[in-house]
């Protein structure tokens, strides 16, 4: 094997001088610090697709696209690609190009990227719907939208996406290898959607709307099973019911605080409210406590320059995803309990909860304060009032002078009065 150059340059200066004298080290130093950087970072081989003679045209494009790509040029890879599609489209290497079409925009990231992505590997999935690689499609599809997912109290539209197509991956391949990733994925999205409803019904709780409070405290018990937070969540579910003067319906949250998180600290509250309220105290199984003490185990905390790193990142924050089953269906539209101002008084201001249907909420109209009065009732009630004036006119025995003096002011002919008086005393 022939060295580089510059390296058989270093030799024979290495051998022609001395290595006593001190021009000779200094010109050894001086030629190893400008070759040896060429030689370390020097690109070997040749950059050229190695074409068999048997080889086929559609895998010669699949294997140069395939090196566009690992070399970061994207655009170029699956211009061949497409290429490829649209010239061979019987060939064996059809799924593979459209994969890695797909997987290229993936890798290659950013907003339009990760949105590329996503209905590539969808658009797979509709083509190639019982190929091995589905089940991975299906998960990126649910990464790239976990991928643009924003803080808990910031948009939730990226979130939503990829909870839908992570619970498809669990309805379409539940068999797959894939699925203890999906279902990590799946508490983590699932922990920040809960994130934000729990800051709103904190919200309603602190104001006093206790039925806006006791709805969306409902909502994250039923559909986030895993959520941190989720003791908390049935607590002031039982507090918003007690408040509303409904304590039996409070009974079944305080056991659920009791049955589902045994090692919360709000156990010993939840027991002394059964109590006072003359109820058995119930026991939680085995299997539950033992996921609660799994949840339990203490995790390493952040260093301060990991908690800046966070506070300045737009991604979520997930450390505290719990373990436990997934659930894929939740609870049953019911009616939302939705805060509303009302009569405004001098001093206070009070959210008054008005109950509406799920398609109320769908118009994006504001919701009216006043109730919904009929058109006939309030023609009729406009039509009697008009005749009772009327009727009051005709019987009114006052006459057109009578009604201009009612017409003056007292006031007036008082003072009117007392000026003339004026006038005329000192005569």
């Amino acid at each position: 094997m022939r060295a580089h150059p510059g390296v058989e340059v270093l030799i024979t200066a290495m051998t022609q001088l001395s290595p006593r004298s001190s021009a000779a080290r200094g010109l050894v130093f001086a030629l190893t610090f400008l070759v040896l950087p060429g030689c370390l970072f020097r690109r070997h081989g040749d950059d050229t697709t190695v074409v068999n003679p048997g080889d086929q045209p559609d895998k010669i494009l699949y294997e140069k696209a395939r090196q566009e790509i690992d070399r970061g040029r994207f655009d170029v890879g699956r211009l061949t690609l497409q290429t490829l599609i649209n010239t061979y489209p019987d060939s064996e290497y059809l799924s593979k190009a459209k994969l890695t079409i797909a997987d290229s925009y993936y890798n290659e990231g950013g907003y339009s990227g990760l949105t590329q992505a996503e209905a590539e590997y969808k658009d797979f999935i509709t083509f190639f719907p019982t190929a091995p690689e589905a089940p991975e499609a299906q998960f990126r599809a649910g990464m790239a939208h976990f991928r643009l997912m924003a803080k808990a109290d910031r948009d939730r539209t990226e979130a939503k996406l990829a909870e839908a197509e992570f619970k498809e991956f669990l309805l379409k391949y539940p068999d797959s290898q894939v699925m203890p990733r999906v279902k990590a994925r799946l508490r983590q999205v699932q922990e920040v959607l809960a994130q934000g409803d729990y800051r709103i019904a904190s919200f309603y709780y602190s104001k006093g709307a206790n039925r806006a409070a006791r709805s969306r405290f409902q909502e994250i018990a039923d559909r986030y099973p895993n959520f941190s937070k989720g003791d908390s969540a049935l607590w002031y579910v039982g507090q918003s019911l007690e408040r509303l003067k409904q304590p039996k319906e409070a009974v079944n949250y305080y056991s659920r605080v009791i049955t589902e998180h045994p090692l919360s600290p709000l156990v010993a509250d939840a027991k002394e409210r059964l109590t006072a309220m003359h109820q058995p105290i119930p026991r939680p199984t085995k299997a539950t406590l033992a996921r609660a003490q799994a949840d339990a185990v203490p995790r390493p905390g952040k260093d301060p320059f990991q908690k800046l790193g966070s506070f300045l990142s737009s991604a979520p924050d997930t450390s505290a995803t719990r373990h436990g089953p997934v659930r894929l269906g939740g609870p049953k539209p019911s009616e939302v309990e939705v805060a509303r101002g009302g009569e405004a008084t001098p001093g206070s201001a009070s959210i008054v909860a008005q109950p509406v249907g799920d398609e109320a909420l769908k118009t994006g109209q504001p919701i009216s304060s006043a109730p919904a009065v009929n058109n006939s009732v309030s023609a009729n009630s406009t039509t009697s009032q008009n005749a009772a004036e009327t009727a009051k006119q005709e019987n009114s025995p006052a006459s057109g002078e009578d009604q201009k003096s009612e017409a003056t002011p007292p006031s007036k002919k008082k003072a009117k009065r007392s000026l003339f008086k004026r006038i005329i005393k000192p005569f």
